[in-house]
């Protein structure tokens, strides 16, 4: 592709059934198609009151851009390590002193754990249980300014918790603050995504559709309702103009009144489809809103619908909601359907398929899916924004399947991801055996420039979640087991 390039910026089976509960887990415009120059496309400015950008969230940053200031494995042969943390570890973010902080749920006894991790070899250097109870909100934790883990537990308590070295030189995790959410969030809800503002407090949607924000430091929580029957199942995205929630009818801009009381500035429908699809863990978006564009890195607001036959990459104004485009994705794959948060920068959009995807649990009221199963379709497709705004263009459609969230790095405008290869090269079928492969993707084209193979079979399973670049150019991938740490060199 060309990505405009980026200015840098300071029940079930026991494994995964608890994760799978919380997954429910002025700039110049490059002409479509064209090259870019790594290192200057917009990407969403960063957050006061989020730590460092690249890794302070699943999805980089507030804004949920999927893009990364860091350059990822360098020149050099590609090697990997399996971190076994008997955990599936859905969250791995990475604070300013380079330490990992990732969020697992165990094999064995689904407690939600915290894990600090050695920068050096991502070895657990310390653990902190937190309260049992539905892990919703706990997939999608941020570290705040100043590293901290935010996240909610399982009691609706919303931590912050801190890493630091005893006076022996231990490691230790505890938490900071915490702020109940008990009487904005009923004992049936749970949190689902949280982000902070840019006056540092903390907005918050459940399941069950609340919107909420809450200010840990003074202890006011003001809370909306959307809809009856819209649910959240995904994270929500924060930027300067205010906050992008996509529930499983609808997406929103939400802002905030004087006194703190969450307000809609805008909704656009989209198509739900009739069903869920297998490959999606809900009937309705599988999107957390992206902000892009070619300004402010905010501009614009995209999702994927979840329409029957094909789906559709729609685009709207952050200013207004005005709908800029709504165009077909994932056609060459055949895969109808997006679980993942597309790629965002400056003009470009980059959309995932997990059309089939063989998730090993669904969350509790995912209903059937139509049809009952379906081979694992994958598929990429890059979109741009026109560069007067007044639509959209496909630059390429490819069937690649990748098995996690894509990672752009605008440093060397590189799109970095792990993909699931068939056992029978040339099949669409999945099973226990399946080969998993680290690439590299060159964004102007679509094609894979680079790769290494990293596991083969059920414990390397990367299910979709996001992969993040550490400071030190390693790439680390949560899985089923724990994290794969990729290098060079």
């Amino acid at each position: 592709m060309a990505v405009p390039s980026a200015r840098p910026r300071a029940r079930r089976r026991p494994l995964v059934a608890a994760l799978f509960s919380a997954l429910a887990l002025a700039a110049t415009a490059v002409p479509a198609g064209a090259a870019p120059t790594a290192g200057h496309t917009p990407v969403p400015p960063h957050n006061p009151y989020a730590g460092p950008d690249g890794t302070a969230t699943m999805h980089g940053d507030t804004g949920s851009s999927d893009t990364t200031p860091l350059a990822g494995p360098g020149a050099g042969n590609l090697s990997s390590k399996r971190v076994a943390l008997a955990s599936a570890c859905p969250t791995v973010l990475v604070g300013s002193d380079g330490h990992p902080v990732v969020l697992c749920t165990p094999i064995f006894g689904r407690v939600p754990t915290v894990h600090l991790l050695n920068p050096a070899d991502g070895s657990s250097l310390t653990t902190l249980q937190l309260t049992k109870g539905s892990l919703l909100g706990g997939v999608y934790a941020y570290l705040d300014d100043q590293d901290r883990l935010v996240v909610v537990d399982g009691s609706r308590n919303l931590l912050r918790v801190a890493h630091r070295k005893d006076a022996s030189g231990k490691w230790h995790l505890s938490v900071d603050r915490s702020l109940s959410l008990a009487s904005a969030v009923p004992a049936d809800d749970a949190v689902t995504g949280l982000s902070p503002d840019w006056r540092g407090r903390v907005w918050f949607a459940t399941g069950n559709g609340v919107v909420g924000l809450a200010d840990d430091r003074t202890g006011q929580v003001s809370t909306l309702r959307l809809p009856a029957g819209e649910r959240v199942a995904n994270s929500i995205s924060t930027a300067p103009e205010g906050t992008a929630v996509t529930s499983t009818h609808a997406t929103y801009l939400l802002t905030a009144d004087a006194d703190g009381t969450p307000r809609i500035a805008w909704r656009q429908e989209y198509d739900r489809g009739r069903a869920r699809k297998p490959g999606l863990l809900s009937r309705g978006s599988g999107s957390t809103p992206t902000f892009l564009g070619p300004k402010t890195g905010t501009d614009y607001v995209a999702i994927v619908d979840n329409a029957d036959t094909t789906v559709r990459l729609k685009v709207y104004r952050t200013d207004g909601g005005a709908e800029i485009c709504s165009i077909p994705v994932l056609q060459a794959s055949g895969g109808p359907g997006s679980e993942n948060s597309p790629v965002g920068a400056g003009d470009s959009v980059f959309v995932a398929g997990t059309y089939g995807y063989p998730y090993p649990a669904l969350p509790d009221g995912a209903g059937p899916s139509v049809p009952s199963s379906a081979d694992s379709a994958g598929g990429l497709t890059r979109v741009d924004v026109r560069p007067d705004g007044t639509g959209c263009a496909t630059v390429w459609d490819n069937t690649l399947r990748s098995a996690a969230v894509p990672k752009l790095s605008t440093a060397t405008n590189t799109l970095h991801t792990v993909v699931r290869d068939p056992l029978v090269p040339g099949t669409r079928g999945t099973g226990i055996l399946d080969p998993y492969r680290y690439v590299q993707i060159d964004p102007a084209t679509g094609r894979v420039t680079r790769s290494r193979q990293v596991g083969v079979g059920s414990l390397y399973d990367t299910l979709q979640m996001a992969g993040t670049v550490a400071p030190d150019g390693a790439y680390l991938q949560g899985t089923v087991t724990g994290v794969l740490r990729i290098t060079a060199g």
